[in-house]
């Protein structure tokens, strides 16, 4: 059974940085795509990037686009997420999770199977 736990949300200030792991564990861990996600109290889930896990192949939505880094340590079976520039909308609680199955491009909550527990990510301004 595949666990994804993630780490390194925070309180920070509007305009500094965050960097985002999410370590995978289990037995056997592969996965076609891993991805980030958010959501702010009253919203829904949204994607944020993801990024392949055999040519590390990237996405992003369009408000992080600048600001925000995607990137995966194969061996570690982690990914990360470096957020910089942040803004008081930024805020919300960070769930990664993986897309084990690879239907399509991996930028819908749908693609995904696994969820980790989030981490709270907060931006004062």
């Amino acid at each position: 059974q595949v666990q994804l736990v993630e780490s390194g949300g925070g309180l920070v200030q509007a305009g500094g940085s965050l960097r985002l792991s999410c370590a995978a564990s289990g037995r056997t861990f592969r996965t076609y795509a891993m991805g980030w996600f958010r959501q702010a109290p009253g919203k829904e889930r949204e994607f944020v990037a993801a990024i392949t896990w055999s040519n590390s192949r990237t996405y992003y939505a369009d408000f992080v686009k600048g600001r925000f880094t995607i990137s995966r340590d194969n061996a570690k079976n982690t990914v990360y997420l470096q957020m910089n520039s942040l803004r008081p909308e930024d805020t919300a609680v960070y769930y990664c999770a993986t897309d084990i199955r690879g239907w399509g491009q991996p930028v819908g909550r749908t693609n995904y199977d696994i969820w980790g527990q989030g981490t709270q990510v907060t931006v004062s301004s």
